[in-house]
């Protein structure tokens, strides 16, 4: 089997399918962390970038992969818990860099038995009788009977050969910089377990907590908005985290130091595209397309990983079903993903567009269904739905779960009711401080 990305989702598989007995090769054309530790990582913006691992993920290494969990945990990743009604805890979540995941997930698949990782650029997919039958790298033939595609979101491995995909742009843009905190030194404030967020009629602000006294901070706006684009200058960021409380709790000199430079993260889609072509067969047997190469969402809610690693794992258990049957393969992979994993697409296809239209100063509209940050918000007036949006926020349940809550919840807005807004500089406030302080910076 050849799998083409050695990101999160290409290791995770191939080491599964590897300790199933199959001989797996992965190609990708990062060489991997230096010998100094570092990782560029060119080609992965997201890399650099906040992430939060959600409980979907640590089961996946729990029950594929568990000698890769101890090793996270041995790298200083963080369960998070929490205590149910029973009094029993539920692990919910795992503080950790996309970073320091990678690194741990890529120094398994070095060693690991009948897996061949290697360097190189794939340029298209071998065929023969309308079956994939291997890849062309860097001019040479890589034969597999069975070609996975986790070439990430900015993947073209086969791309033409599948119908268009659904969705693009999702119309937000931010920056974002990691912090350490000192040693002895508490985390800041935190309303959700893994950190902070506050939305303001115009931006929002996040805290993730990771691994290692590690945390990011992110400041999110419209893309459109290009008075908040200097935010990307150190100076104009950091103005702008002493100016929002949470952050400036968070980033206190007496409490962290930068970690990291000011890290733009653009170009976020919304996308969502199957196995099949624009006739409804599966586009090519023998090559199946996971993760970021199905679908792409917003990371403001840290869905990304758990998406990609839930499809490797259906992907598993169809191969371990069937592993010869490559169009039947195609088409259920296809219909289970469509079921379970394009649902969240459309979630924040909607939730999107609706958030930045009410930060361009429009008011909730009663007329449309509410969409699910809305839902959630919600329950701050009514803590009788946390118990309708609670499988929700943990991935638990599809977004439809959010149906039943829907009504109370357009009550509670029809009231009159709108979610508070924190303490904090308005968006205008922000524009200003920007232009304040990029004037002099604008020429470096």
């Amino acid at each position: 089997m050849a799998v083409v990305g050695a990101g999160p989702t290409g290791l995770f598989t191939a080491m599964a399918l590897a300790g199933r007995g199959h001989r797996v090769t992965v190609v990708d054309r990062d060489t991997g962390p230096r010998p100094d530790g570092s990782w560029p990582r060119r080609g992965v913006m997201q890399f650099h970038h906040p992430h939060a691992l959600r409980a979907q993920v640590a089961e996946a290494l729990q029950a594929e992969l568990p000698d890769v969990w101890e090793e996270l945990l041995a790298a200083g990743a963080e369960p998070v818990t929490v205590e149910g009604a029973d009094g029993a805890r539920t692990l919910m979540a795992v503080r950790c860099r996309r970073s320091t995941f990678e690194q741990v997930l890529r120094a398994a698949a070095e060693r690991r038995p009948g897996l061949d990782l290697r360097t190189g650029h794939v340029d298209e997919v071998c065929t023969s009788r309308g079956r994939a039958t291997g890849v062309r790298t860097d001019g040479a033939i890589l034969d597999a009977d069975l070609v996975i595609a986790a070439t990430g979101r900015a993947g073209r491995l086969g791309q033409d050969r599948r119908a268009p995909a659904r969705g693009g742009d999702c119309g937000i843009a931010y920056v974002s910089r990691q912090y350490r905190l000192h040693p002895g030194a508490q985390p800041g404030p935190m309303n959700f377990p893994l950190g902070q967020t506050d939305v303001y009629p115009g931006y929002q602000s996040i805290v993730f907590l990771h691994d290692n006294g590690i945390f990011s901070t992110v400041i999110a706006r419209s893309s459109d908005d290009r008075a908040l684009a200097a935010l990307r200058l150190t100076e104009v960021f950091e103005a702008a985290a002493a100016a929002i409380p949470a952050l400036a709790a968070w980033t206190d000199p007496g409490r962290a130091l930068p970690f990291t430079p000011v890290l733009p993260g653009g170009r976020l889609r919304n996308t969502y595209q199957g196995q099949l072509d624009d006739t409804g067969a599966v586009a090519l047997p023998g090559l199946v397309f996971v993760g970021d190469a199905v679908c792409t969402t917003n990371p403001a809610v840290g869905r990304g990983i758990t998406t990609s690693l839930l499809q490797a794992r259906q992907l598993l258990h169809l191969l371990d079903d069937d592993a010869h049957d490559l169009v039947g393969l195609g088409l259920a992979f296809d219909a289970w993903c469509s079921d379970t994993i394009a649902p969240w697409f459309e979630d924040h296809l909607y939730w999107d567009a609706e958030l930045i239209r009410r930060w361009a100063g429009a008011d909730i509209d009663l007329t449309r269904p509410l969409p699910s940050d809305l839902v959630v918000a919600a329950a701050q007036a009514d803590p009788g739905l946390f118990p309708l949006i609670g499988p929700y926020l943990g991935m638990r349940a599809l977004p439809a779960s959010l149906d039943a809550a829907r009504p109370r919840a357009a009550e509670i807005y029809a009231s009159g009711w709108r979610p508070p807004v924190p303490q904090g500089p308005s968006r205008d406030d922000l524009a200003d401080l920007a232009a304040a302080h990029g004037a002099g910076t604008s020429g470096r």
